[in-house]
């Protein structure tokens, strides 16, 4: 593994009046070489102008959020990030490397969940390099590495946890979306530590049942639903009617013996946990008749 180096470079508005100034001073030579007819001026001041030639060469520009990666005939030799026009070894080769931050959706995959049924699942990812040397040397293509790693660990996570679950206690892809994405960046994260990428964000962009049991998914969905409703409108209702009883009892409202306690109870259930709403009969009578 390769350790980035940031390096400092001379700037290039420096050099480019140091280069000029030796310029001017190499043509005044050979014109007074010409002049005066002194060859052995001339030849001096036209080899002078070689090195000068070459160093244009090492002119190059940093743009903000990039950097420039420097090799020497194929050593690393550092990466330059202060933005603006630098100067460096003409020898050196220079290698653009964005650090802006990258959007990327993944195609739609098909898995099966924990509890074994096929879903599509996709993501959009938002990463950016950090370390210009892994992402440089560690690896043959990072943009491409990024990508790949990406729905590896989007498989993984699909394979971890139920597509639903109506227990809030367990994690389910659907009901907690927060912690599934948290998840995801953690896990991707980690696969992409080589390629010197850092994850900003992770969110799951599509979720949804296989085409061929979308259909059933979505009764049993409807009918765990509705049981679970059930579930909490039984729980609320017995609750009302123990608390009536109590309350009844307690103030001595009414005396009720157990036959009437019963029908009271049938009474109250059936107007709590009712669908529709129930047309009361009233009693002129007394609670006996």
């Amino acid at each position: 593994m390769v350790r980035e180096l940031e390096r400092s470079v001379i700037s290039g508005g420096f050099m480019v009046t140091a280069i000029f100034a030796g310029l001017v001073s190499d043509g005044w030579l050979i014109r007074f070489g010409t002049m005066s007819h002194s060859p052995l001026v001339v030849i001096v001041a036209a080899c002078a102008l070689v090195p000068l030639l070459i160093a244009v060469g090492g002119f190059f520009v940093v743009n903000p959020n990039e950097a420039q990666v420097l090799q020497l005939f194929g050593h690393y030799a550092g990466t330059v990030k202060s933005a603006g026009l630098k100067w460096a070894n003409p020898f050196y080769s220079k290698k653009r490397v964005s650090q802006r931050a990258v959007s990327f959706e993944s195609g739609h995959l098909k898995v099966n969940d924990l509890d074994g049924n096929p879903i599509e699942i996709a993501a959009i990812v938002v990463w950016k390099v950090v370390e210009t040397a892994k992402a440089s040397f560690d690896v043959d293509d990072f943009a491409r590495y990024v990508q790949v790693q990406t729905e590896a660990a989007l498989r993984n996570l699909a394979t971890s946890y139920p597509y639903d679950s109506h227990d809030d206690a367990n994690l389910s892809l659907r009901g907690h979306t927060a912690a599934i994405a948290e998840h995801l960046k953690k896990e991707v994260q980690e696969k992409v530590e080589l390629a010197g990428v850092q994850i900003l964000d992770a969110r799951i962009s599509h979720l949804a049942y296989a085409p061929e049991i979308a259909q059933a998914m979505l009764q049993r969905q409807q009918a765990g639903a509705i049981i679970a409703a059930r579930t909490k409108i039984v729980e609320g209702a017995v609750g009302m009617v123990e608390m009536a009883l109590e309350r009844l009892s307690r103030n001595k409202v009414v005396e009720l013996d157990e036959e009437r306690k019963a029908q009271m109870v049938s009474n109250l259930l059936v107007v709590l946990c009712g669908e529709r709403s129930t047309q009361p009969v009233i009693n002129t009578g007394t609670i006996y008749q």
